[in-house]
């Protein structure tokens, strides 16, 4: 069994963003810029921002931060998105959620100029990725294609199975499986028999945020075991996988913290690169 060290291919990734920026913006080209819009004053999402300040520091990426009140209206946030869609030395834009009721996710999403949606949240965006030509793909899915690569995981003609089906993970996780040639089938917390598509799995990506949902009883001997779930339980961090017993059964296993975590902000770091190059007219 093999714990795939997501920490370790973060850096790699960031290191090779970093190595590809200096190549391409020696003077009088600027660095690749990403805006990070931060509404409110929620903890994990502060520590959020902070991350991806220092990746972009690490990878030579201009960082441009603004920090809104919780009270903020939609449309003063809308009228910033505006602006940064404008702004030339822009080429990311992500505003950090969750957002405050008052505000509509969607509305936000909608309103980023699709060659600037790093996050690969707009609709333009979500229908190339389904289409198998994707523009952005979102960081987290891409962040475990990566791992799966790098640890010479293959995925044509694997079963696949994802648990769990959100906008950031579920969906594109099985967009990006299944352009990969993998067999894809999708479950969820309304899943009847889950342990029977578990079983069946040769690749399993757990992302319901439902602690030790998957048992190693319920996995195959060898199966690959990938964990985006993270729950806070009694001041821990804990995955959708009972790592302990699934562990015992899997050739290659995620922790958590420490596996796909670190990936999410080296995809971001990656993708406002991509940004960068689409919009210069440089092949990607």
């Amino acid at each position: 069994m093999t714990v795939i060290d997501g920490k370790a291919v973060s850096a790699k990734v960031k290191a090779e963003v970093a190595e590809e920026i200096k190549k391409l913006c020696r003077e009088p080209e600027r660095a690749p810029g990403l805006a990070v819009v931060l509404v409110g004053e929620d903890p994990a999402s502060q520590v959020y921002v902070r991350n991806k300040k220092r990746a972009c520091e690490a990878c030579g990426i201009n960082s441009f931060e603004y920090l809104l009140s919780a009270g903020e209206s939609e449309e003063r946030l809308l009228e910033l998105i505006d602006s940064l869609n404008r702004d030339e030395s822009v080429d990311g834009i992500l505003v950090q959620m969750p957002l405050p009721k008052h505000i509509s996710p969607a509305r936000v999403t909608e309103s980023i100029d699709p060659y600037k949606d790093v996050d690969g949240f707009h609709s333009q965006n979500v229908g190339l990725l389904t289409q198998g030509t994707p523009r952005f793909a979102p960081c987290t899915p891409l962040g475990v294609m990566r791992l799966l690569a790098e640890y010479g995981v293959e995925v044509k003609g694997k079963n696949c199975l994802v648990v769990g089906r959100s906008n950031i993970v579920g969906k594109p996780m099985s967009a990006l499986l299944l352009a990969a040639d993998g067999t894809v089938t999708t479950a969820h917390s309304r899943t009847a028999d889950l342990a029977f598509h578990t079983r069946n799995a040769d690749i399993i990506v757990a992302a319901c945020g439902r602690p030790g949902m998957i048992t190693g009883d319920m996995v195959k001997e060898g199966a690959v075991l990938i964990d985006v779930g993270i729950t806070r339980v009694d001041g821990a961090l804990k995955g959708d996988l009972d790592f302990d017993s699934c562990a015992r059964k899997a050739s290659f296993i995620t922790p958590v913290p420490g596996g796909v975590g670190p990936m999410t902000i080296a995809m971001l770091m990656r993708n406002t690169l991509r940004s960068y190059k689409l919009r210069k007219g440089i092949e990607v």
